[in-house]
């Protein structure tokens, strides 16, 4: 980075650490904020350290909150008796703006991974169980990621909470709405013709 300044270089080094975000991307963003007024760069500045202040995980679900316990788990109008399971918080966004789903959540932060080291021990399982042994439950449905991680965590928990009797259930897989047959994987067709209803 010699032919940056020190504080370009330091600002491109460090926008590189963001996620999805190459060298060439960090450059524009570093040149987007020299030309972007000094005001909107103070307030993303404060937008940055307020989200790393006040932001904290709802000691009940997981989620992510400036309120413990969070509004999800506050909300009397939710069903207590239904809990859905996600891998991370951004999982509980994608649920809620559906605007169909009025149970409550449990966040594991994370899946099982056995490759890269993720057992039971260290996502929020101890917690599930212990919340559903405070509270009652008629429901459990499992919404984690199909993908390799996602199907091994889901297979673990169905084993694992069956025995407490009440009802699991897995999010539907399959063809996406505007997709098209032809560019479907092998699985994700057999999860579609696994997962089809009568019309």
């Amino acid at each position: 980075m010699g032919q940056y300044t020190q504080s370009i270089g330091r600002l491109i080094d460090e926008l590189t650490k963001l996620p999805g975000i190459g060298e060439k991307t960090a450059q524009r963003l570093t040149f987007f904020l020299l030309k972007t007024p000094e005001q909107d760069v103070s307030n993303l500045a404060k937008a940055l350290l307020d989200v790393k202040q006040h932001v904290r995980y709802c000691s009940i679900c997981g989620n992510l909150t400036e309120q413990d316990p969070c509004a999800i788990c506050q909300d009397a109008k939710r069903k207590r008796n239904v809990i859905c399971v996600v891998e991370e918080p951004n999982d509980l966004y994608a649920i809620e703006r559906t605007k169909e789903f009025y149970g409550l959540y449990h966040v594991l932060m994370g899946a099982l991974s056995p490759l890269e080291g993720v057992g039971p021990e260290d996502i929020r399982i101890q917690e599930l169980l212990r919340r559903l042994q405070q509270e009652p439950c008629d429901e459990i449905i499992i919404a984690t990621n199909p993908n390799v991680e996602g199907e091994a965590t889901a297979m673990y928990l169905a084993k694992l909470l069956k025995p407490l009797g009440m009802k699991i259930t897995r999010i539907a897989h399959g063809i996406p709405v505007g997709g098209d047959l032809e560019y479907a994987d092998e699985i994700t067709m057999t999860r579609a013709l696994e997962g089809r209803r009568e019309l």
